[in-house]
């Protein structure tokens, strides 16, 4: 008997006091499992610099920790934290169209960590917003502001991101419930869940594609091969294989590290798993290549192909979209895993470039390298930061709630 089942005094028909809820809480928050693992090693000294520098930052200001600046309003933080990580959490709405909506028992298994990464991926990754904002104490401004700005796309984007999270949890809420064995409260939370699913699958699809629409204002500023009026179907649509690829590369991870929890039939399935998520991955990797491809062609810019950034661009449209994208689907038809997760890694790749060069490399792309934005080492160091804590608050939640684990028995109803 587990943790959660043999705490879970909810099953025996019994009522369980705040008091011993919070004295359970407090035995869950010690550490499981070894504590010096290189990985800890690693990361530990990484998270208490970034905190101590995102105080610093909070405390003397931007200028202080970034090398933004007029010229380069947006760095990392935004480029790579808040673009590349909101769409790799595009999985989770992805995946929960196909259980939930589609009926797809398939990917049941893996549907509470995708949610749960997704969830983590908005509160750490999203959060970036609140250290790049010069005046951070006006991060409340869109919900309780004098001026709330309901014209500016930063407006939208806010309030989905907050709706979305808020969507997420009440998704992800039954394992929550599970974990402290409170059987009714499972009950009326499992209730929400497909009117949670559907919200959050309209919040995405527009925020996913507002990411790409804050970039609209940029005309003239990012190169002619990057810059087009349909950046936000763009940014939607590849949302979609991130999201999935993210699925496979964390979900590769996940079954080795969390093995023991997994039982063995849901082992038995991964493999078909990750060969339909390959197709998903595929089909809206083509979809994209070839919407990039008429705006290519309509845009008439073959004249560019033949400069150096020209030759990036074919960099990434062909060896991080069209290739991987042929790998997706070679390894799909011959049930190759290894070659879809090494396609995952490419596309995965491709999308925190593709992010970064919109939003840093093809922008003003005309400035000398001398004069463009480089990231400090406290930008890098407070992003790294912010990915390890995630890590190390996926692996604590995995670790007590049923994530991988199948529920207790008096949850099985409405898994």
């Amino acid at each position: 008997m587990n943790t959660v089942e043999s705490t879970a005094v909810a099953a025996t028909g019994e009522t369980k006091s705040f008091k011993d809820i919070v004295a359970f809480i407090r035995s869950e928050l010690k550490p499981k499992g070894k504590i010096f693992t290189p990985f800890n090693i690693i990361s530990a000294p990484i998270i208490l610099l970034g905190a101590f520098l995102v105080v610093y930052r909070l405390v003397k200001g931007l200028g202080a920790v970034t090398n933004l600046s007029q010229d380069f309003p947006w760095g990392i933080w935004i480029g790579f934290d808040v673009m590349v990580g909101v769409a790799f959490a595009g999985g989770a709405y992805v995946l929960t169209f196909v259980v939930y909506v589609l009926r797809s028992e398939k990917y049941h298994s893996i549907i509470r960590a995708t949610v749960l990464n997704g969830l983590l991926a908005y509160m750490f990754y999203a959060g970036a917003i609140f250290l790049d904002l010069g005046r951070w104490w006006n991060i409340t401004n869109p919900l309780f502001g004098n001026k709330f700005g309901a014209n500016s796309v930063l407006f939208l984007i806010a309030w989905h991101f907050l709706l979305y999270m808020i969507a997420e949890f009440v998704e992800f809420s039954p394992a929550i419930a599970e974990w402290l064995g409170l059987k009714n409260i499972r009950k009326f939370l499992g209730s929400l869940t497909l009117g949670a699913v559907v919200v959050g699958i309209a919040l995405s699809t527009l925020h996913q594609s507002g990411l790409g629409a804050l970039f609209m204002m940029a005309k003239g500023k990012i190169h002619p091969l990057w810059y087009t009026e349909f950046i936000p179907v763009l940014f939607f649509v590849s949302s979609i294989f991130a999201g999935l690829s993210m699925v496979i590369f964390e979900g590769s991870i996940s079954h080795r590290v969390f093995s023991d929890q997994i039982d063995h039939e849901d082992h038995a399935s991964y493999n078909g798993i990750i060969i339909g998520l390959s197709k998903g991955c595929a089909v809206a990797m083509f979809v994209y290549f070839f919407a990039q491809l008429l705006i290519f062609i309509h845009g008439w810019h073959w004249s560019l192909l033949n400069t150096p950034m020209g030759y990036w661009y074919l960099a990434e449209m062909i060896g991080l979209v069209a290739i991987p994208c042929f790998m997706f689907l070679q390894g799909a038809r011959y049930g190759n895993i290894l070659l879809i997760r090494i396609a995952a890694i490419l596309t995965l790749i491709g999308i925190i470039i593709n992010r970064l060069n919109i939003s840093i490399i093809a922008y003003k792309w005309w400035i000398p390298l001398s004069e463009r934005y480089i990231p400090s080492w406290m930008e890098i160091v407070i992003t790294l930061a912010i990915i390890f804590t995630e890590v190390w608050a996926f692996r604590w939640i995995v670790n007590r709630m049923p994530v991988f684990r199948k529920p207790p028995e008096w949850a099985k109803e409405k898994h």
